[in-house]
């Protein structure tokens, strides 16, 4: 059959890798389509680079605008990154009626809405399963397996850098700051981890798998982060002499009444026994709890080339078999457009560590100041002697809203010398 051609845009870390299985999997990708693929163009801001595949020079380009636009190309795979140019170049091949495949996390999560609208007005698809998790098949599963059932929340770890940091912050004691170092080293880490250690990329994440897994659009904008700049080695000793481990999570979980939902992303504490307590190094692992089908699990490599790629080449064969076939996958879905409510309408826990004053009565003051929020302490035990006394405690599940109200009350109580820490607890219910 007449191959079908494919527009690349970028030659990084991910797109050397797409090209690598697009020529040694030539035969087998064509017998799964039902048509040979052929490279038909390579779009990258500088001809001359070194590149880590061997790549015919004619079929590079600066041009890429003029590349997507060419008559002849039926697919297109977007793995620059960022906002611009690629939500321009995506818009583009969608509105000729081209199919594309991103992997463009922070773009879908700012403006999904405008690529779903230009993929709808061209009649092409849009796929973007290396956007979350890497290798990890976790978006089409929400997208099309689980349509049938109704998810009531998606909890996991989806950033592999603040993984490793943790991980080694847990196994070794290393602070912060040498774990990030050694992640810097191996190359988990840039050189600017600001976007990973900050949370600005699992709250990217966290909102395309709200979207999906809920029926409605959210933005990052709408996603509570927080990052892990601020968890210490003592935060992460404490926590495992309790039996928990520290981890970064994305937490997209529908309200009791079915009416909202809320996002976050934030460091918390889970019980070592927990299954996402074992994703070590920098493994992603997502939870997806639904009514009919239960808990899910879904683990594997969230990043790197070959892993992104991979999920890459996954979409790209579906995209094609449907541009042979004259069908779409499946478009957007926000029938239910549904509320995202804010952080402290949220319901959950908290591990809070005190440093106090060793005289009679803390207890029971601290205590009152906890019920005036109707926040009850499920556990509550006392360390230390004199300068080094603190209350350590962990509530039962409170809106986040009284939580913080009861925070900032004990700051300003004569007999609480500092609020040591707050991590929220999640997994044990």
């Amino acid at each position: 059959m007449k191959p079908l051609k494919v527009a690349l845009l970028g030659c990084g870390v991910v797109g050397s890798q797409v090209i690598r299985l697009l020529h040694e999997q030539a035969g087998d990708l064509a017998a799964r389509v039902g048509a040979p693929l052929e490279l038909a163009g390579v779009a990258v801001r500088r001809l001359g680079r070194k590149r880590d595949v061997e790549i015919d020079p004619a079929l590079l380009t600066t041009d890429a605008e003029a590349l997507v636009a060419r008559d002849d190309i039926d697919l297109v795979i977007e793995v620059i990154g960022g906002i611009e140019p690629a939500r321009s170049l995506i818009v583009s091949a969608l509105s000729r009626g081209k199919s594309v495949v991103t992997a463009n996390k922070a773009l879908l999560a700012e403006d999904g809405a405008t690529l779903h609208e230009a993929a709808r007005a061209g009649n092409g698809d849009l796929y973007f399963e290396a956007s979350v998790a890497g290798a990890i098949p976790l978006l089409r599963p929400l997208r099309e397996s689980l349509a049938g059932d109704h998810v009531k929340r998606v909890l996991g770890i989806v950033n592999g850098t603040t993984n490793y940091i943790l991980d080694k912050m847990d196994s070794t004691g290393a602070s912060f700051t040498d774990a990030l170092e050694e992640a810097q080293t191996l190359g988990y880490a840039e050189a600017d981890p600001t976007a990973d250690v900050e949370g600005f990329d699992a709250a990217a994440k966290a909102a395309i798998l709200a979207g999906l897994a809920f029926h409605s659009r959210v933005t990052a904008a709408e996603v509570h982060r927080e990052g892990i700049t601020d968890i210490t080695a003592t935060d992460v000793a404490s926590a495992k002499a309790m039996g928990y481990v520290i981890k970064l999570l994305a937490i997209c979980a529908r309200s009791d009444d079915g009416r909202s939902f809320g996002v976050r992303v934030h460091p918390a504490m889970i019980p070592r026994t927990h299954p996402l307590a074992g994703v070590r190094e920098a493994y992603n692992a997502v939870f997806v709890e639904a009514e009919s089908a239960g808990q899910l699990m879904f683990y594997g490599k969230g990043a790197g080339g070959a892993p992104t790629a991979s999920a890459v080449l996954g979409d790209l064969v579906a995209v094609a078999r449907n541009r042979l076939a004259g069908t779409r996958g499946p478009e957007e879905s926000t029938y239910a457009d549904l509320a995202v409510h804010p952080m402290g309408e949220t319901v959950t826990r908290c591990h809070v560590a005190l440093d106090v004053a060793d005289k009679p009565g803390v207890l029971a003051r601290v205590a009152d100041l906890f019920a005036k929020h109707d926040v009850s302490i499920q556990t509550v035990r006392q360390e230390g002697r004199g300068d080094d006394a603190q209350l350590v405690i962990v509530t039962h599940r409170a809106t986040d809203a009284a939580l913080s109200a009861t925070m900032e009350e004990l700051r300003e109580l004569d007999i609480v010398r500092a609020v040591a820490s707050v991590m929220r607890v999640e997994g044990d219910e």
